[in-house]
Formats: C-alpha cells, structure tokens, sequence
C-alpha cells in the first residue's frame, strides 16, 4: 500500500491554511506543561472528571470532505461550555462542560481535503482529485460523497498516483502541528478545563478497522518535539516504537486508545501476532504498556459484547445492529468466526488465556467512551446530538437516511448512537492527574450519561464499610477500578455503588461481569445482578432472573419519567463461584431504566412518523461500563494498595 500514503500528500500540500485565532494572552508556562504542581490535589482521587478523548476537525481529511468548518479552537470552547455556531448554522452547547477533550486529527494527511478545496480548480488536474473538488463544492451531501468514495479508495488502494509527495506532506504537517499545539496550550486552564496533544492513527487493512488514538500528557515544549506519526503503510509495533522513542528523548509519556474493535473484523484482538504465528511475549507486552484503555462504545456502536458471544446476556444487544455487519467501507462482510477478535468482553477473556500460556496479558485494558464525532462539537446526549458528520447535523429524515461510508446499504442513520464519554477518577483536573488515572485505568466509559460509577475490590470488605468513610477504606484495604488483586486463597469482595446521573435516568440495576479460566482452560464469562430497584417488592428475583423495571417512555414525545428506577444503588458482594488460583477479572455494568434515544427525539422535533420497529429499536437502556479487577493468581501481596490503584 506504498502509493496509498502518498496519496494524501499532495493534497494537503496544495495550499497553506490559515491558522485558527487564539485566546489573548501567551500561556503560561503551567499551561505548556502537564500541569504538575499548579493546583491543590486531593488526597486520593474524589470525583471522576468527564471528557471526550476521540474528536475530529477540519483537519481531518474525512470530516472536512463530509463537511465540517470548525476548527479546534470552536472545538475547545464547545467543550468548555462555550456557545458557538455549527458548520449548518445551529447555535450548540452543552448542558454541562467537559473537564477535558482530546482533538484527534488523522495524522494521515492532516488538512488534506480543506487544502483541496480551497486550492483554485485550474490547479486540480488529476480527474478523480477534480471530480472530488467539484463535489465538495456543490453541497455537503456531495461532499460526503466524494469522502465515502475516497475512503473506499483508500481501503482497496486505489487513490489517484496524482496525490503523492511526502516531502511536501512533512512540512505541511510540521507547520500545521506547532500551530494547534499553540493552541492548546492556550485553552489549557490547569484545575479548570485540560487540553491534551492527540491525533488518531487511521490504519484500516482491507478497510478492517484497527485505529487508534494517541494522547500525550504532556505540553508543547514535549510534544513539538515530534510529528503525528502516519497510521497508512505501517502496523502497531512501529506506532508503540515512535511511541517509545518520544518517551526516551523527551521524558514525556503516551498512550494508544484503539476504538471501533467491533469493525476490524476480528483482526483488533487477534489471539496470533502480526505474522500469523504465535504472539510472542514481547508483542503482548509491548501492547499492554502503550495501551492500557481501550474505547467500548462510540457514535459507530457499542463494542462491549455481541449476542452471539454472551447468549445469556440479556442486555447484549445494545449498540449492535448494523455495526456487525461487517467492516467499516463495507468492503468484506463479517462472519461470527470473527466476532470474538472485535468485542472488549471477549478480547478480556482472550487476554486470561494468552497470559496463562505466555505470562503476559496483552488485553488487560480499562474502558472508556468518547464520541468520535467529525463535527467539532462533543455532543454525547441523546436530545443534543450534532450528528457523526456535518452532513447529518439535525435535520428532517436524518434518521433515516443511508450513512454506510462504503456501500450505502445495510446501515443508517438510526443505527448511530449519540456518542458515549469518558470519565477518569482523578484527584484533580489536570494533564498529568487525567493521564496518569488512564495509565493505572481508573477510568470508565460511558454512552453519555454522566452516571457516578465507583469499584473497589479487596478480601475482607463488609457491608458495615459502607457506614464510615468507606471510599478511603477501599483505597487502603483494597484495589479500585482497573487494579490488581493478589488472590490469597479466599474469594475477593467488592464495594460497588453508583448514582444516577444528577440530570438523567434513574438506574435499573447494577451487575458485576466475571470473565474467568477454568481448571480445563476453557474461558468463561457469567453475570451477576448486585443490586437493583424496587429489590423488596415487585421486583424480587424470580427463578434466578430479575423482573424488567418497566417502560415510561412516552414515544411520541420521546419523554419519560422517573417514577421507576432508583437514583443510587449499592452493593457488597462476594464472588460465590471463586475458586483458588483462578484467573479473573470483573467489571460493573451500571444499566438506566428506558429512555428515548436522539431518533425519537428527532421524531419530534421534526414531526416524522418512524417505522414501528425502529421506533422500538430507539427506547434504550444507556449504560455505564467501569474499568475491571484483575484477580491475580501465584503472587505475594505486598504493600497495600495506593491511590494508583494496583496491589
């Protein structure tokens, strides 16, 4: 795929952009750092700050052919609270700002298609790259169009050879990086509002998905020191070498979030190495350092787990149709053989396995959320979502309409979620506090709710902990979210609470995920329902199932209410099927009672009349998923655990 790199070149060499304007003032030098020392820090992590770490400009070469006009710094104030207008001419806020964002730009071709577009038709001679600029004149509709069929192109490595010159790509690049991490800098207000360095990494074998987002911690005076390193004709070992390169020449530190596993076609958790022989332990070690969380759920759907892989998981389904279909251009349909190396529940257990046989796990992530939206705005509820793409911003027939990139068959606009969020447990908000809290996977996703999620896992908690200050005594007695407990023999206890998110749903329930290696070496996975509404009463547990909490939503209205559901729910819990020396791991799945998601809104603020089906289709239950516990066989305990929250 040589020429496919290339391609982008020239493009983005067509013409210099202008930079975007920026706040007053110079920053500081707190503001060009990683924040370290600037504010008062908690003791130990004492809220989770939110933010979104997966948001594209018009420096992406897609979102700018799909449409959009807004820079980063629209971007940074959008998700600092700031109104601003969209590329379609809408006022947008969010009801609450974020605490943090990370712009990830494709580093492949970075400015390309608002270089072409802005470059005087005379000048495009290639009759492909002039057909494109004619469609992204005419409209946004056609303009997506143009970026659907280059997308397509770029999969089956067919783009114009007109499009090739990498020297001039460099500097394009260079030019393009130093001026938004100016910017950055500027907007960065330690203990206020974090803007972290990122791009993504857009390698897409055969159109299969395997990206990733890169995100620093640090400021400019670290990360001008690179480039963003290009995602077509390389493969993940050379990105986690750049990535440790930038660590030993600039004391800086990085990490890789890959995101949409559920459209690799199996290829993101791979049980083999590169080469299609065995995954070495150098390999899985490597993955493991440079990337310790993984993105679970997103506008492309929810990559927790697929019914064809957890039959007895009732919730299962979520974020699923039109998503499994295959890749994402479309280009090779997928099989179920497949599923099990594209879904984060099966990816964990394939991480046991691999750990069992080499002593490395390479898929011990936490999960997060973000939205991936290519509008600039980091819209993740459902009455307040811009759309993927500038094409789809709120507007009749939305819903819908046909949005494959590849095809145009077999998905659409319906199938979108509104996004999802991260949210990282911090003791304070700033680039080394968030980054840190991602490194030691304190972190949790979800699909835009701002639902209050805490774990901790230990020996000896109690049901009695829950009277005193028992967040300080998780920390001290035990591991929180994303750590390692040392199995001593006797089944571990979990402390589990969350809240409703104050301006939401109420929660339906609260359960506990077990993925574990039996004494066959088979993997197995089981779901345990801790707590839920209305426990004592109509609710009792019958049979082993729980009954459903009920609907209220009002679809025509796309309304509901909270008379059923509970605003917090808390657990103890004690693993009943431990058995000594097994490997394990356990996460929370906090679920909310059902609610309309963007399509019903749509309905009616449009006035349209949707299929029964996907009306249905679109009373949701939203869900928070935390980071696991990794039970941790053979190993003495040592210290106890500290606020980075491993044993």
């Amino acid at each position: 795929m040589t020429k496919t790199l290339g391609c982008w070149v020239a493009l983005a060499a067509l013409a210099l952009s202008g930079c975007d304007s920026m706040d007053t003032g110079e920053p500081t030098e707190d503001q060009r750092g990683d924040g370290t020392a600037t504010i008062e820090l908690a003791e130990f992590p004492d809220r989770p700050y939110w933010g979104d770490t997966h948001l594209h400009t018009d420096l992406s070469v897609d979102a700018f052919g799909f449409g959009v006009r807004l820079g980063a710094e629209e971007a940074l104030k959008f998700a600092r609270g700031d109104r601003v207008r969209s590329t379609m001419g809408m006022d947008a806020q969010l009801d609450r700002p974020l605490d943090f964002l990370v712009i990830s730009d494709h580093s492949d071709a970075m400015g390309a298609t608002r270089r072409l577009y802005d470059t005087p038709r005379i000048l495009v001679r290639d009759p492909t790259l002039r057909r494109w600029y004619d469609m992204m004149h005419e409209s946004t509709n056609q303009s997506s169009m143009a970026v659907a069929e280059l997308i397509t192109a770029a999969a089956n490595d067919t783009i114009p050879e007109a499009l090739m010159d990498p020297e001039r790509q460099a500097v394009a690049t260079r030019e393009l990086w130093d001026s938004h991490l100016a910017l950055l800098d500027r907007y960065n207000r330690p203990g206020e509002f974090t803007a972290f360095a990122g791009f993504e990494w857009s390698l897409m074998p055969d159109g299969n998905n395997l990206h990733r987002v890169v995100m620093f911690r640090d400021g400019s005076v670290k990360t001008g020191q690179v480039v963003p390193f290009p995602g077509i004709d390389t493969q993940p070992e050379q990105l986690w070498d750049y990535m440790a390169a930038y660590e030993a020449n600039t004391g800086g530190r990085v990490l890789a979030i890959p995101h949409n596993s559920n459209l690799s076609n199996g290829m993101m958790f791979d049980l083999v190495g590169p080469d299609g022989g065995a995954m070495s332990a150098d390999y899985a070690r490597q993955r493991a350092r440079f990337e310790p969380v993984v993105e679970a759920t997103q506008v492309k759907g929810d990559s927790e787990t697929h019914p064809f892989l957890s039959p007895n998981d009732e919730f299962a389904e979520f974020g699923v149709a039109g998503w499994e279909l295959g890749n994402l251009p479309l280009t090779r349909e997928a099989t179920p053989d497949m599923y099990a190396g594209s879904y984060v529940r099966s990816a964990l257990l394939r991480g046991l396995t691999l750990e069992q046989q080499m002593g490395v796990n390479p898929y011990a992530f936490g999960l997060i959320g973000s939205t991936d939206s290519h509008t600039a705005l980091a819209t993740g509820d459902e009455d307040n979502f811009f759309g993927k793409q500038t094409n789809v911003e709120p507007r009749a027939g939305r819903a819908l309409a046909s949005q494959n990139l590849g095809t145009r068959q077999g998905r659409f606009g319906w199938h979108y979620l509104a996004g999802g969020y991260a949210a990282a447990w911090a003791r304070g908000n700033t680039r080394a506090e968030i980054f840190d809290a991602f490194m030691r996977r304190e972190v949790y996703a979800t699909t835009g709710p701002r639902m209050v999620l805490r774990l901790f896992a230990g020996h000896d908690f109690a049901a009695s902990d829950w009277d005193g200050d028992w967040v300080r005594a998780g920390y001290a007695r035990g591991v929180p979210m994303g750590g390692d407990l040392v199995d001593r023999g006797r089944a571990p206890v979990f402390l589990v609470s969350a809240l409703k998110d104050p301006e939401g749903a109420n929660l339906d329930r609260i359960q506990i995920v077990k993925g574990w290696v039996d004494a066959n070496g088979v993997a197995r996975e089981r779901i345990y329902d801790l707590a839920w509404s209305d426990m004592a009463g109509t609710r009792r547990r019958v049979g082993g199932a729980i009954p459903a909490v009920g609907d209220t939503v009002v679809r025509r209205e796309a309304s509901y209410t909270n008379t059923i559901g509970a605003p917090e729910l808390r657990a103890t819990w004690r693993d009943p099927d431990y058995r000594p020396g097994q490997r394990a791991f356990y996460y929370v799945r906090a679920i909310e009672i059902p609610t309309p998601s963007w399509v019903l809104f749509d309905a009616k603020r449009f006035g349209i009349d949707l299929p029964a089906k996907v009306v249905e289709a679109n009373v949701i239950q939203e869900r928070a998923y935390s980071s696991p516990v990794w039970l941790k066989p053979g190993r003495s305990s040592g210290a106890a655990a500290s606020p980075a929250g491993r044993e």
